[in-house]
């Protein structure tokens, strides 16, 4: 089984993003970059996969521009075996995304995709299910467990209701929650055999894929700050000051 595992470079989570002054978008000049952390996840269930015996090779793939072969090496010096840059400047959607990586599918015979179930600087939750659907393959998104048995792929998924238990056939797409493991610390070592693993660069112009914006962003700004606690002398004036508020919305 060969799986295909999809990264991308994000802002840090530990570091405060400004919006552009004109509105445009988000400022990331001189902003730390990092591996999306739900794609982190999805490395790491990748490479146990691997290393129980179930996969014969985990290849990470990430579109975006030059820099995001930093994100690859990390995601190397996890465990992958080898990886793939889609490289371009254009800004690319999750449909742009899901059509590049159905053309890698088709050129590495995957056998199972895993991505992280959102990235954190768009929050789109979309390219799994875009996947999924331009492939006509199985899905399970919030995968908190992701096992082989008997050929099939099990799949715990989280859901509102609780949690859900799907058997898939191969391919299939699986969308990775946090429940579904703890990423292994990269060390300096492995960073260092990282860069000795194979990295191919593709133009995208070069795979045929249409990746023409589907929207586009009217504005961005910053949320509304929110107001102080208060604290209150006991629970009667706590209830008046609710139904005061609620009056008043």
């Amino acid at each position: 089984m060969k799986i295909l595992v999809g990264v991308k470079r994000v802002p840090d989570p530990n570091v405060k993003v400004r919006v552009r002054s004109d509105g445009s978008g988000v400022d990331l000049a001189n902003i730390k970059m990092t591996v999306n952390p739900f794609d982190e996840i999805a490395v790491e269930s990748a490479v146990r996969l691997k290393e129980k015996g179930e996969a014969s090779e985990v290849v990470v793939v990430s579109c975006g521009t030059a820099q995001s072969q930093e994100t690859l090496r990390i995601a190397l010096a996890m465990g992958a075996d080898r990886a793939i840059l889609v490289q371009t400047d254009a800004e690319l959607q999750p449909l742009a995304i899901a059509k590049i990586l159905k053309h890698l599918v088709a050129k590495e015979a995957a056998d199972l995709l895993i991505l992280g179930k959102q990235a954190i600087d768009d929050d789109s939750n979309q390219t799994g299910q875009l996947l999924a659907a331009l492939l006509d393959a199985p899905q399970a998104t919030y995968a908190s467990s992701i096992e082989r048995r008997d050929g099939q792929l099990v799949v715990v998924k989280e859901t509102d209701d609780g949690r859900e238990t799907v058997e898939m056939s191969l391919p299939a797409v699986v969308t990775a929650d946090l429940r579904l493991n703890e990423p292994r610390y990269v060390t300096l070592p492995n960073l260092m055999k990282a860069k000795k693993k194979p990295l191919e660069v593709v133009d995208v112009a070069g795979l045929g894929v249409d990746i023409a914006p589907r929207f586009r962003t009217v504005s961005v700004r910053e949320p509304v700050p929110r107001k102080p606690g208060e604290l209150v002398p006991d629970v009667a004036t706590l209830l008046s000051r609710l139904r005061a508020e609620t009056t008043l919305n």
